[in-house]
């Protein structure tokens, strides 16, 4: 067994066996576990996926909301353990693989059409 051999079956045993199947555009609520001094608790984040980048279990998904007239955002690794899950409240219809674009826009300008 070679190194490259090696890493790949390590990086395969930390994949997570059910992630949800969501593409860029999709507006996606990701629930994720913060952890406050000794307590830890779920926090949801609802928002439109900017981008997904890398392979593997070093995937990882963008996703920005607005906040109080802000736009946030926030990246997590797809099979990191603090991801409890993914859900999609609706599919979006884009024709690229990252939204930058979304960046410079406010309001219904920022939206992203429905896919039916």
């Amino acid at each position: 067994m070679n190194a490259a051999e090696i890493i790949k079956n390590i990086e395969n045993a930390e994949l997570k066996e059910n992630v949800s199947e969501f593409n860029v555009g999709d507006t996606v609520r990701v629930h994720a576990l913060i952890k406050e001094g000794n307590r830890e608790r779920i926090q949801v984040f609802e928002g439109t996926v900017l981008k997904r980048q890398g392979g593997s279990n070093r995937e990882t998904f963008t996703v920005r909301k607005f906040s109080n007239g802000v736009g946030v955002e926030k990246t997590w690794p797809l099979h990191s353990p603090h991801v409890e899950k993914i859900e999609v409240v609706r599919r979006g219809k884009v024709r690229r693989a990252k939204l930058n674009y979304l960046r410079d826009r406010v309001g219904k300008k920022a939206k992203v059409k429905e896919r039916i």
